[in-house]
Formats: structure tokens, C-alpha cells, sequence
């Protein structure tokens, strides 16, 4: 297969549709291959896949650069005019209330929590037209790939899930009247999401559309003609469903998956080095009380991987960022192509099965990756992850950029 510039890529296939990783015979030292079950990849004049992906890196990466700068303009003015045709649908009241300055400091906020313990700033989604709502599914279809948009809106659906679970469990006895009283008080409902738009998309260089509530925060950032996504915050409670006719229901199934099959791939040696001592975080450490960037590299550097353990973290690294559409998706990949996978660092903490407290983080001088797995009652069933890009939450980057080439 090869990209518009006539670059080859090679494309990954899926896991065949019975196949479980928890199952997949897994290497037991450095030297020999992971047995994935996958298709073979062609082998090529170079020692490994990630050899040739960085074959002649530098000409194609500049070239994807100069040629898909274009791209990238018609993609934030479609942005720019779904957002603009979503702002359109609403009423004074809810303008009033949606559209905030660029340089409130609600803008760079972010918060996991469910709005009975962190109130928002914006237009309630639930309390939105149907036409308002279908113009909204607009913008986040413009920025996600089917793939990030379905999550969304499934994280949305787990929060109706949760709270039915609760009452199930109230009327079998199993929950305390007392507890229930502040269950319900935490709000959790599809409905209880907020949307805010900072700046004027119609009129303004820079402006941003956040859409947060419990366990979503999604934060678009526009400045001219570049766009970023960062953070991006997807979580999931239960992580699993177990009961209703949601059972089963995992939104963000393949984080976990093949963050176990990477973690079992290692032979001992690799896993001893990849795990980090100490208990599993309650949360992530990049949480919005806490510093949001991590300094210190841990684990297991990517260099020390071999072929086929590389491909399951690069499968990793693609889940989140195949959350994003296809042009930003393949800015990041190919950012990260482009300085090799050897220098992505990989660290984990907890069980090395499921359902049992686990963490992990995938850590490169671009971007970083954390997920926690741990759970109220300590039962590996509710998940947090996040996605960021080094320098440019809520378009930090961009905006100096912007800045020194508007300077007077």
C-alpha cells in the first residue's frame, strides 16, 4: 500500500476475529519472535520492519509535512464551519451561555469528574435540540475517526449504564440507603456533558470547542490553519459491564488488551526492567491536580525490544492515536516513525492479568500515554487514560507560534 506521496506503508491487520491475546503463545526471551497470529509481514532488504520504516526517513517526513499542510487548512475549515453551523442552531440563551472568552482560564481546565462534584462552564449537551445535537456530531465526526467518535459517545452511554447499575444494587440491598443518597448526587446521566466554545470561530485566528463531563475531556484547539487534541481524556466505569442488557459492553477494550499482550510478551529479563516497584496510582499521575507532564523516562526503552515486541507497542500507540481522523492521525505517526520506536519508553505496575489493579505508561519525547486500571473496589473495572501531546496542551505550541510570527 503506499500514501499519496508514493511512500509505501505497511498495513496491519487485525487479530483474527476468535482469537483472544490472553492466549497467544508468548516469547520467553529477546531473541525469539512473538507467534501473534498475524499475517506475516513481506520481508524487505532491512533487518526488521521499524528499520524500514525508517528507511529514508528524513525526504518522505519533510515531504509529508510540505504536502499535507494543505490538508490540514481544509480540514480546520471544516472545522471551522461545522463549528460555526453549530453555533447557529442555538438559541440567545444558550449562546450566552456556550460561548466564553479564548482567554478564560475555563479553557485550559480540565477535569474526569462527574458534575456533581465539578461543575462546568457551557451549554448542557442533554439540554440541547435535536438539530443542535445533530450539528454537534458534526464537529466531533470532523475530528475523531469512527473509531474515537463511537468511544465518546459509548463513555457517554456507560455513565446511564453505572447509574442503573446502582439502583439494581440499591433494590437487591446491596448498596446503603445513605450511599445511594450521594450516588445520585454525583449526576452521572448521558445528558450531563458540557460543551463550551472559547473564541469565535467566525471572526477569531484562535479558538477552541471542549466537550467534558464524567470521564470524557475533549480538547480542540484551532490556531489559523493548525488544529491539536490534546489532552484528550477517555475513561470508562465500569470498564466492563457485567450486568442489564448492556453486559459485556467494553469501551475501551483494546487499551487494555494489548497493553497485557505487550506486557506478557516480555521475557523476564524485559519484564523485571519494563515493571516499576510500588502500588498501582489510584490514578493517573498526569490527573488535573497534579503536574501534567511527566519528566522522568521509566521502564523499558523501545530499543530493547525486539521486532515483534516493537509492533504490539506500536500497535498500542495506535489505539490512541487512531482515536483522531486520518490527517492528524498521520501527523502523529508520522512524528513518531520518524524518530523510531526506540525511543518510546514502556513501564508498567500491577498484575499481569486482568481484572487485577494494573497501570501503564508509554512515554516519548513527543508524547504521552497513561492508563490506570484500578477501580473503587479495587477490582481492575474502571479505566482511565489519556493521550498528550509534549508542549501543546490546549494548543500551547501553536498559540507561541502564532504569536512570534504576528509579532510587531
Amino acid at each position: 500500500m503506499t500514501s499519496p506521496l508514493g511512500q509505501e506503508w505497511i498495513v496491519f491487520s487485525p487479530l483474527p476475529e476468535k482469537t483472544s491475546i490472553f492466549h497467544l503463545p508468548f516469547i520467553s526471551n529477546s531473541s525469539q519472535k512473538v507467534n501473534s497470529g498475524l499475517p506475516k509481514v513481506k520481508k524487505r532488504n532491512s533487518s526488521s520492519f521499524f528499520d524500514f520504516v525508517m528507511f529514508k526517513r528524513i525526504i518522505p517526513a519533510l515531504l509529508f509535512t510540505a504536502l499535507t499542510v494543505s490538508a490540514w487548512g481544509q480540514t480546520t475549515e471544516k472545522l471551522k464551519s461545522t463549528t460555526v453551523d453549530f453555533i447557529r442552531t442555538l438559541d440567545s440563551t444558550q449562546k450566552e451561555t456556550a460561548l466564553i472568552a479564548f482567554t478564560d482560564s475555563a479553557r485550559t481546565q480540565w477535569t474526569n469528574l462527574p458534575l456533581g462534584l465539578a461543575p462546568r462552564e457551557g451549554v448542557r449537551y442533554g439540554d440541547l435540540s435535536e438539530q443542535s445535537k445533530i450539528a454537534f456530531h458534526q464537529i466531533l465526526s470532523a475530528v475523531f475517526s469512527s473509531q474515537g467518535y463511537l468511544k465518546t459517545f459509548a463513555i457517554m452511554q456507560v455513565d446511564d449504564i453505572l447509574h442503573e447499575l446502582f439502583e439494581i444494587q440499591f433494590q437487591q440491598g446491596k448498596v446503603p440507603e445513605r450511599s445511594m443518597e450521594f450516588i445520585r448526587k454525583l449526576n452521572w446521566d448521558y445528558g450531563n456533558y458540557y460543551v463550551a466554545l472559547s473564541g469565535n470561530p467566525e471572526t477569531d485566528q484562535s479558538w477552541a470547542v471542549k466537550l467534558e463531563g464524567h470521564h470524557i475531556s475533549i480538547n480542540l484547539t484551532v490556531v489559523g490553519n493548525e488544529f491539536s487534541m490534546t489532552p484528550l481524556f477517555f475513561g470508562s466505569d465500569p470498564a466492563v459491564v457485567e450486568a442489564t442488557q448492556y453486559a459485556g459492553l467494553r469501551p475501551l477494550s483494546k487499551e487494555e488488551d494489548y497493553g497485557f499482550w505487550l506486557i506478557n510478551a516480555l521475557d523476564e529479563g524485559q519484564k523485571a526492567k519494563a515493571t516499576l516497584a510500588g502500588k498501582v496510582p489510584g490514578d493517573i499521575i498526569t490527573s488535573p491536580d497534579r503536574p501534567q507532564w511527566l519528566e522522568e523516562y521509566q521502564g523499558i526503552k523501545g530499543s530493547e525490544l525486539n521486532e515483534g515486541q516493537q509492533k504490539i507497542l506500536h500497535y498500542l500507540i495506535e489505539e490512541y492515536i487512531g482515536n483522531l481522523d486520518r490527517e492528524k492521525a498521520e501527523e502523529y505517526l508520522a512524528k513518531l516513525h520518524a524518530r523510531g520506536m526506540g525511543e518510546v519508553y514502556f513501564a508498567w505496575i500491577g498484575s499481569y492479568e486482568p481484572m487485577k489493579a494494573h497501570y501503564y505508561v508509554i512515554h516519548s519525547p513527543d508524547f504521552l500515554i497513561e492508563y490506570d486500571n484500578v477501580g473503587f473496589l479495587d477490582n481492575a473495572n474502571h479505566i482511565h487514560s489519556i493521550w498528550r501531546e509534549k508542549g501543546n496542551d490546549f494548543g500551547e505550541d501553536m498559540l507561541k507560534k502564532h504569536r512570534m510570527d504576528h509579532k510587531h
